[in-house]
Parts: C-alpha cells; structure tokens; sequence
C-alpha cells in the first residue's frame, strides 16, 4: 500500500526533509565531539547532504521513465533547488536558527555537491539512456 502511494519517490522526500530538519536544529544541539571535533568536517555534511538530495531526485525522475530531453530539464531544476535551498538556508540560520551563523563556505561546499551530482546524474543516468 505504501509503495503504491509513494513508490520512489519516499527515499527523496525523507531526504528532503532531513536536510531541512538537520539546517534547522539550533546550534547548540549539534554536536562538538567525535568526526565533529574535526576542522571543517561540517563541509563534508554538507556534501553528503546536498549531493544525496540531486542524486535522489535525479534517480526518481529517471525512474519515471521520461525521455531524455524531458530528464535534462528536470536534472537542471533539481540542481537549482538544491543550489538555492542551500544559499537560502544560510540566512534563514543566520536570521533565525539560535546559535547558528552564515556561512559562505557551507555555501560552496553545497553548491560543490549538488554540481557534482548533477554532473554525474547527466552522466550516468542519461549517457546510458540514449
């Protein structure tokens, strides 16, 4: 029953809200200790986050079975939402998560992500499509 009202799409939609749950928590509830102790390790969140959230997208539409011109239109729109809901998320922290700042390196390290998976979705997904 559950697949049939969600079928793909659940890992995608359970991601997305993650990321937005995740860009959301107070600072002060994130933690400090173990792979968080280490500089700049909030980066690689960030590209595992961002990255996963273009992958998955791009993988339910291709699933969708869409031909391919249609696909790199809708790969390019995931890219864009991944790409502004990070930018976008930087000032909602800054202006309104507590104890979380604007940072323009969690910027390009998703825009990094989402560009790489973008890339690698065009490249795999449709390269074997045609």
């Amino acid at each position: 029953m559950i697949n049939r009202l969600f079928g793909n799409i659940f890992p995608a939609i359970a991601w997305t809200i993650s990321i937005q749950i995740l860009m959301c928590l107070p600072g002060s509830s994130l933690p400090t200790a173990g792979l968080f102790s280490i500089p700049h390790f909030d980066k690689f969140v960030h590209l595992v986050l961002f990255g996963g959230f273009v992958g998955l997208w791009c993988y339910y539409f291709y699933l969708k079975k869409r031909p391919a011109t249609r696909l790199k239109t809708l790969f390019f729109l995931v890219f864009l939402i991944a790409a502004a809901n990070g930018i976008i998320m930087e000032f909602v922290q800054r202006d309104y998560i507590p104890n979380r700042s604007f940072d323009e390196g969690d910027i390009i390290a998703d825009l990094i992500a989402s560009s790489v998976a973008y890339g690698i979705c065009n490249i795999k997904l449709l390269v074997t499509k045609s």
